[in-house]
Formats: C-alpha cells, structure tokens, sequence
C-alpha cells in the first residue's frame, strides 16, 4: 500500500455525497485497501503535527508514516462502534512516541535551556524595556518552566496531558486512545497539573493553563 493522498477510486463520501464516518472508511478499506488513504488525508496532519510537538519535525515525519502503516495493518481489528478513528490513531502515534521516551526528554530540557538563555540575553541588554519586550521576556521564562516541568512529569502523565492539550482530545477520547478508565484519565492528568503548577511556579500558572486546555469534554 501507498500512503499518498488521492489514492483510489472512493473519496470517503456516501451516496448522499455526505462525509463517511472514519469507521465506514475503515471498514470499506478490507475489501478495497487503497480506500484507507482518505483516512490518511483526514488525520495525517493533525497526527503530524502532535507528534512534531513531542519529538521535533524530523521524527514526525517517520512517526506519522509509522503511524498509518500500523493503522493500515491493523484495520481489521478497528471496532467499528466508533465512529471516528482520532483516538486510534492517536493512541498507535503516543506508543511510538514511548519509544523515544529519552530523546522527548532531552527536547523538553533543550527547549527549556535555550528559552531561559535567551530571556537571560534579553534582560543583560541594560535598556530601557517597552511592553512589547517585556512580553517577549516574560513568554520565554513560561516557556522555559513549562518545557522543564513536562520533562519532569512520569510519562504517563505527559501522554494523558499532552493528548488533551496538543491532541485536542477529551477525557472519554483520550481513554480510549491509550485504553485505560476514563477515571484513570482525570487522575492522572489531575496530577499531572498539580505537578506542573508545582515545578513551573505561581508567575507561570497562566502559560501552564494555556498549555493544558482546561476544557472537560469528557
């Protein structure tokens, strides 16, 4: 199979030129293999750009390819209940992404080295600061504590955050992305702020909401 877009007669529409569920796609991809690239069109950008969040563009690039292939092979196990294929498809790239624990780590405490040296830079200029400055400074010190406090969290609270605040996922889609309780969802991510309020500090509560979405779909 190619995971290009365009492939295949099929477009992902129902007679009535209505989208077709990601389930129907799926489904009609066991007969019809080159049917499963409108999946691909759907998602492949968002799957990308998640995981380019984690580990940086060049591994998004090979992740999210792996992430399809996975998918493609594993098609026929796809419960067709669920009508969109988003916490799949995100569960499979956040079990990729486990496997690059360490270099997601290292990125994290990279983001945060470079962003506290450049606020540092800012600050030993010795001029006068305009607002339009001091944000900047003031955005690159949240960024600097944010990025060491996600380095910090166990892993499994990193995922259950991060599929929340970069997948846009809710609690009920995020547990049925990694395929645990939901109220094994609310707990860990629960501590996961705990944790990020307390390593990032008071003066960063604001970015560190930002980061996480406070939104409870679930």
């Amino acid at each position: 199979m190619t995971l290009s877009p365009g492939i295949g007669a099929w477009h992902g529409t129902r007679d009535d030129n209505e989208p077709a569920s990601d389930a129907l796609v799926v489904k009609e991809s066991w007969e019809t293999p080159d049917v499963f690239a409108v999946l691909f069109d759907r998602h492949a950008g968002d799957i990308h750009r998640y995981v380019a969040r984690r580990l940086g563009v060049d591994a998004a690039d090979d992740l999210m390819a792996e992430t399809f292939v996975i998918a493609f092979q594993q098609r026929r196990r796809y419960d067709l209940s669920q009508a969109q294929a988003r916490p799949w498809l995100y569960g499979i790239a956040t079990n990729l992404v486990g496997r690059h624990r360490r270099a997601e780590a290292r990125r994290l405490r990279a983001m945060s080295r470079a962003a506290s040296l450049a606020s540092s830079e800012e600050s030993e200029e010795g001029e006068p600061m305009e607002d339009r400055v001091a944000e900047r400074v003031s955005a690159e010190r949240s960024s600097a504590a944010l990025a060491g406090a996600l380095a910090r969290l166990p892993a499994r609270h990193r995922d259950v955050l991060l599929l929340v605040a970069w997948g846009d996922l809710d609690y009920a889609e995020t547990a049925e992305s990694l395929g645990i309780p939901i109220g094994t969802v609310r707990s860990r991510l629960h501590r996961a702020r705990a944790q990020l309020r307390k390593t990032a500090g008071a003066q960063d509560a604001p970015s560190a909401a930002a980061l996480q979405k406070e939104h409870d779909h679930g």
